[in-house]
Protein backbone atom coordinates (compact mmCIF):
# COMPACT_ATOMS: atom_id res chain seq x y z
CA UNK A 1 0.00 0.00 0.00
CA UNK A 2 1.26 3.42 -0.90
CA UNK A 3 0.41 6.28 1.40
CA UNK A 4 1.32 8.86 -1.27
CA UNK A 5 1.02 7.96 -4.96
CA UNK A 6 3.14 9.38 -7.76
CA UNK A 7 0.34 11.77 -8.84
CA UNK A 8 0.05 13.18 -5.33
CA UNK A 9 3.83 13.46 -4.97
CA UNK A 10 4.13 15.31 -8.29
CA UNK A 11 1.24 17.61 -7.35
CA UNK A 12 2.98 18.49 -4.08
CA UNK A 13 6.26 19.19 -5.88
CA UNK A 14 4.55 21.30 -8.57
CA UNK A 15 2.61 23.35 -6.00
CA UNK A 16 5.78 23.91 -3.96
CA UNK A 17 7.61 25.02 -7.08
CA UNK A 18 4.84 27.47 -8.05
CA UNK A 19 4.45 28.79 -4.49
CA UNK A 20 8.20 29.17 -4.01
CA UNK A 21 8.87 30.85 -7.34
CA UNK A 22 9.67 34.53 -7.69
CA UNK A 23 7.53 34.58 -10.83
CA UNK A 24 3.78 35.01 -10.36
CA UNK A 25 3.01 32.47 -13.11
CA UNK A 26 4.92 29.42 -14.20
CA UNK A 27 4.42 27.76 -17.56
CA UNK A 28 4.28 24.01 -18.04
CA UNK A 29 7.69 24.29 -19.70
CA UNK A 30 9.12 26.11 -16.64
CA UNK A 31 7.76 23.40 -14.39
CA UNK A 32 8.86 20.45 -16.51
CA UNK A 33 12.36 21.95 -16.73
CA UNK A 34 12.60 22.68 -13.00
CA UNK A 35 11.02 19.46 -11.78
CA UNK A 36 12.31 17.07 -14.48
CA UNK A 37 8.82 15.68 -15.13
CA UNK A 38 7.29 14.51 -18.38
CA UNK A 39 5.13 17.24 -19.90
CA UNK A 40 1.92 15.23 -20.59
CA UNK A 41 1.93 13.76 -17.10
CA UNK A 42 2.51 17.14 -15.45
CA UNK A 43 -0.17 18.81 -17.61
CA UNK A 44 -2.71 16.24 -16.42
CA UNK A 45 -1.84 16.99 -12.78
CA UNK A 46 -1.96 20.76 -13.31
CA UNK A 47 -5.31 20.51 -15.07
CA UNK A 48 -6.74 18.57 -12.14
CA UNK A 49 -5.42 21.16 -9.67
CA UNK A 50 -6.95 23.88 -11.88
CA UNK A 51 -10.29 22.02 -11.96
CA UNK A 52 -10.25 21.72 -8.14
CA UNK A 53 -9.61 25.46 -7.78
CA UNK A 54 -6.07 25.35 -6.38
CA UNK A 55 -4.53 26.78 -9.55
CA UNK A 56 -5.64 29.22 -12.19
CA UNK A 57 -4.42 28.74 -15.73
CA UNK A 58 -3.62 31.47 -18.20
CA UNK A 59 -3.58 30.51 -21.88
CA UNK A 60 -1.51 31.83 -24.73
CA UNK A 61 1.99 33.21 -25.01
CA UNK A 62 3.33 34.01 -21.58
CA UNK A 63 0.58 31.93 -19.98
CA UNK A 64 0.98 29.51 -17.18
CA UNK A 65 -0.30 28.57 -13.77
CA UNK A 66 -0.61 30.49 -10.54
CA UNK A 67 -1.86 29.52 -7.08
CA UNK A 68 -5.37 30.64 -6.17
CA UNK A 69 -5.08 29.51 -2.55
CA UNK A 70 -2.50 30.55 0.03
CA UNK A 71 0.21 27.86 0.44
CA UNK A 72 -0.58 27.57 4.16
CA UNK A 73 -4.13 26.49 3.30
CA UNK A 74 -3.17 23.56 1.03
CA UNK A 75 -2.43 20.37 2.97
CA UNK A 76 -1.00 17.04 1.96
CA UNK A 77 -4.34 15.55 3.03
CA UNK A 78 -6.17 17.80 0.52
CA UNK A 79 -3.93 16.54 -2.27
CA UNK A 80 -4.26 12.89 -1.23
CA UNK A 81 -8.05 13.23 -1.43
CA UNK A 82 -7.86 14.96 -4.85
CA UNK A 83 -5.56 12.39 -6.45
CA UNK A 84 -6.29 9.23 -4.45
CA UNK A 85 -9.84 9.59 -3.23
CA UNK A 86 -11.07 9.27 0.35
CA UNK A 87 -8.30 8.20 2.74
CA UNK A 88 -8.92 4.82 4.32
CA UNK A 89 -6.41 2.36 5.79
CA UNK A 90 -8.85 -0.56 5.85
CA UNK A 91 -12.27 -1.28 4.43
CA UNK A 92 -13.01 -3.90 7.09
CA UNK A 93 -14.41 -6.33 4.55
CA UNK A 94 -14.75 -10.08 4.85
CA UNK A 95 -15.51 -12.02 1.66
CA UNK A 96 -16.66 -8.80 -0.03
CA UNK A 97 -19.07 -7.84 2.75
CA UNK A 98 -18.69 -5.67 5.82
CA UNK A 99 -17.05 -7.68 8.57
CA UNK A 100 -19.69 -9.09 10.95
CA UNK A 101 -17.47 -8.19 13.93
CA UNK A 102 -17.04 -4.54 12.94
CA UNK A 103 -18.58 -3.19 16.16
CA UNK A 104 -16.48 -5.32 18.51
CA UNK A 105 -13.24 -5.89 16.58
CA UNK A 106 -10.19 -4.73 18.53
CA UNK A 107 -8.07 -4.60 15.36
CA UNK A 108 -10.59 -2.32 13.64
CA UNK A 109 -10.47 0.06 16.61
CA UNK A 110 -6.66 0.16 16.44
CA UNK A 111 -6.67 0.70 12.66
CA UNK A 112 -9.24 3.49 13.06
CA UNK A 113 -6.94 5.15 15.66
CA UNK A 114 -3.98 4.86 13.27
CA UNK A 115 -6.08 6.32 10.45
CA UNK A 116 -7.08 9.33 12.59
CA UNK A 117 -3.41 9.90 13.49
CA UNK A 118 -2.24 9.69 9.89
CA UNK A 119 -4.98 12.10 8.77
CA UNK A 120 -4.07 14.55 11.54
CA UNK A 121 -0.41 14.43 10.48
CA UNK A 122 -1.23 14.87 6.77
CA UNK A 123 -3.44 17.86 7.62
CA UNK A 124 -0.55 19.44 9.55
CA UNK A 125 1.76 19.42 6.51
CA UNK A 126 1.06 22.34 4.19
CA UNK A 127 2.73 23.59 1.03
CA UNK A 128 3.97 26.55 3.10
CA UNK A 129 5.47 24.27 5.77
CA UNK A 130 7.28 22.24 3.11
CA UNK A 131 8.73 25.44 1.66
CA UNK A 132 9.80 26.60 5.14
CA UNK A 133 11.54 23.26 5.72
CA UNK A 134 14.31 24.52 3.46
CA UNK A 135 13.86 21.86 0.79
CA UNK A 136 14.44 23.36 -2.64
CA UNK A 137 11.53 22.31 -4.85
CA UNK A 138 12.56 24.74 -7.56
CA UNK A 139 15.45 22.75 -9.02
CA UNK A 140 16.02 19.47 -10.80
CA UNK A 141 17.63 16.68 -8.86
CA UNK A 142 21.38 16.85 -9.25
CA UNK A 143 22.91 13.69 -10.62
Amino acid sequence: MKLITRDTDYAIRALCCIAGSEKTELSVRDLTDKLAMQRPFLRKILQELNKKGLLKSYKGRGGGFTLTVKPERVTVFDLVEIFQGPFQLSEHLFKGKTCPFIRTCYLKKKIDDMERNVIREMKSVTIASLLKSGHNFDLKKKS
